[in-house]
């Protein structure tokens, strides 16, 4: 099989799933379909991978670091832009009709580290190794984004059910999963 009949196969089997990732990073659809666009073309314009599930993971990984490094530029920009220039309208006609999920609202308190260490933890459902892995981190660093996530998610979304107090403990006092 061609490779453009791989890419054919990976965009029509599994992009929904790829946008639906990247909408967690980004938090609205436009920004998550960019972020699916760019790590295609990334991927597919340095490589001709050859096996669909290798692939999707790639282009996940090459989602998460355009999302980060997209965040410090604009950090970056906002750092020399003219203190005269007004801040931009809110992000369009989904915030305004206010369709977004509670999750998704909460989510966008988060700084991109803590929201991409959650993410990967439960959404990927990495483990804390693997997370500071991906994101070239000590294990240490991704209990402290997520412990600082909790923090800031718990007044918007209330207390987890599905985060049993042992696994609130192992998170702050130092274990692995």
């Amino acid at each position: 099989m061609s490779w453009e009949a791989d890419l054919d196969t990976l965009v029509t089997e599994r992009g929904s799933a790829l946008v639906a990732y990247a909408y967690l990073l980004a938090g609205n659809l436009a920004s998550a379909e960019d972020l699916v666009q760019d790590a295609i073309v990334r991927t597919y314009s340095r490589r001709r991978p050859e096996d669909i599930t290798w692939v999707e993971a790639y282009v996940r990984r090459v989602i998460l670091h355009t999302y980060l490094d997209g965040y410090r530029a604009r950090r970056r920009f906002a750092a020399v832009t003219p203190l005269l220039a007004t801040a931009d309208v809110a992000d369009g006609a989904q915030e305004a009709a206010g369709d977004r999920t509670d999750v998704a609202r909460a989510l966008t308190a988060l700084s991109p580290r803590e929201r991409a260490c959650v993410v990967l933890r439960f959404y990927d459902d990495l483990t804390l190794p693997e997370i500071g892995l991906r994101l070239g981190v000590s294990a240490g660093a991704v209990k402290r984004y997520l412990s600082d996530a909790r923090r800031k998610l718990e007044p918007l979304l209330g207390p987890q059910p599905g985060l049993a107090t042992e696994d609130v403990a192992t998170i702050t006092k130092g274990g692995s999963r």
